[in-house]
């Protein structure tokens, strides 16, 4: 049987799991056929031209945990912002763990996607949310929308600002030989609100696991959302991440992403820009090693005018890891005064890296301001040689160049905590101490 298969047969017994009454459910449906249709993408698709899944693909997944599973704070506290009062929605193998999770339902909601599916007083916002920002031709995002029952389901009513950062966490234990996980969030920010969210998948074993994840967010008018994904994974673990963004007038959200560890990452991200005086920010720290493969495929879809956007990914690779950066601007016919910047730098360590860069801009509008560029080389042999010749070793040497060549990315990162840890992470992957308490 193939895994297509197995995903189609196996939904009859998802459906027993859940509760048809639900609001969604005629949206699952719909959304099997369509993935029943298109199947999983392939390289003869435009968008997945450099990146294969047939690796992946394959039928012993288990789909359900056959048990709930149980882990020790003090062995994945290292995981969490433990410095500071975080709220926290924590799953295990796909099953949500209320040990280690710290919901609230005080002033705002931070709590489980089957709860807000379940419950009456959900029903309006799930009506008017729920799947309706995704990309319906997007045959991952249908699959994951079939199967959606658990994640995180994030509501913060207007002029409230989230006291806490909210952690969104997924755990996988290794107890099942290969997992394939689906969780959808669902992340509604009401006019004049703020928040800021890490999302994290972590394995704690080697094992062959797949998370095909989607997360709608919801930036209401003056918003200002802050969110951060942390992708740092073991060799054996995959993600495929869609996530979509509606902005409204006078919205601010941005996405920093930083990809250091895992099999295949594969980060959809999609803004739509639908008001006017929008900002959005795009940035990523991509460093890899040891066959690792990356993909980021972003866009920004400017449909009102006087927005800005900023994209800014900067990629490190060596010893025969992949990166790919497809980014693509759309600036609407009525979306004049447009400012929008695309940037993509990359550093090959070796010759045995590989990236593949396609920066696109499609303007349909005559009063703009819009860039894009890209990269590709090695470090400056010139700024080496200066360095070593004040004394800096060559491993050393290189560290600092490879940091000062991320840095900005990092200088916008508003968490203090978080800056550095991932500062720590990155010297850790360097293999050198840059100075940093460690």
């Amino acid at each position: 049987m193939e895994f297509k298969e197995k995903l189609l047969a196996s939904h009859l017994a998802f459906e027993e799991r859940i509760d048809f009454s639900d609001p969604v459910h005629q949206t699952r449906l719909e959304s099997l056929k369509t993935f029943e249709e298109m199947g999983f993408p392939s390289r003869k698709d435009e968008a997945w031209k450099y990146t294969s899944l047939n690796a992946l693909v394959r039928p012993d997944y288990a789909l359900f945990p056959k048990k709930e599973s149980t882990i020790q704070l003090k062995k994945v506290k290292k995981y969490f912002l433990y410095e500071i009062d975080t709220y926290k929605v924590v799953f295990i193998d796909g099953v949500y763990s209320p040990f280690l999770s710290d919901t609230t339902h005080d002033g705002l909601d931070v709590c489980l996607m089957s709860a807000a599916l379940s419950k009456a007083k959900y029903r309006k916002l799930i009506d008017t949310y729920f799947n309706k920002i995704t990309n319906k031709d997007d045959s991952l995002t249908a699959l994951n929308t079939s199967y959606t029952q658990e994640g995180a389901y994030v509501y913060i009513p207007k002029s409230v600002v989230a006291e806490k950062p909210i952690e969104i966490i997924h755990f996988s234990t290794g107890k099942e030989k290969a997992l394939w996980l689906q969780p959808r969030n669902l992340i509604v920010i009401d006019q004049n609100a703020q928040v800021q969210i890490l999302e994290r998948h972590q394995s704690l074993k080697d094992h062959n696991i797949v998370t095909n994840s989607v997360t709608e967010i919801y930036a209401h008018q003056d918003t200002f959302v802050d969110y951060y994904k942390i992708q740092n994974d073991l060799n054996t673990a995959s993600l495929i991440d869609n996530t979509y963004i509606s902005q409204e007038k006078k919205s601010n959200v941005r996405v920093h992403t930083f990809s250091l560890g895992g099999k295949l990452i594969r980060n959809n991200l999609n803004f739509y820009l639908k008001g006017q005086h929008c900002h959005s920010t795009l940035k990523g720290v991509t460093l890899l090693e040891d066959q690792q493969h990356v993909d980021h495929y972003t866009l920004v879809d400017h449909a009102s005018p006087n927005c800005e956007s900023h994209q800014d990914y900067k990629g490190v690779f060596s010893e025969g890891s992949k990166g790919v950066f497809n980014g693509k601007i759309y600036v609407d016919q009525i979306a004049q005064k447009t400012n929008a910047f695309q940037q993509n730098n990359n550093i090959l360590l070796d010759d045995k890296a590989m990236v593949n860069t396609k920066p696109q801009l499609e303007i349909f509008a005559d009063d703009v301001k819009c860039s894009h560029g890209c990269t590709v080389g090695q470090l400056n042999e010139d700024a080496l040689f200066y360095l070593r010749s004040r004394g800096i070793p060559k491993k050393e040497a290189k560290a600092l160049m490879t940091y000062a060549f991320a840095n900005n990315v990092l200088e916008s990162v508003d968490l203090p905590i978080l800056k550095k840890r991932i500062n720590k992470l990155i010297a850790k992957k360097l293999g050198v101490n840059l100075g940093f308490d460690l």
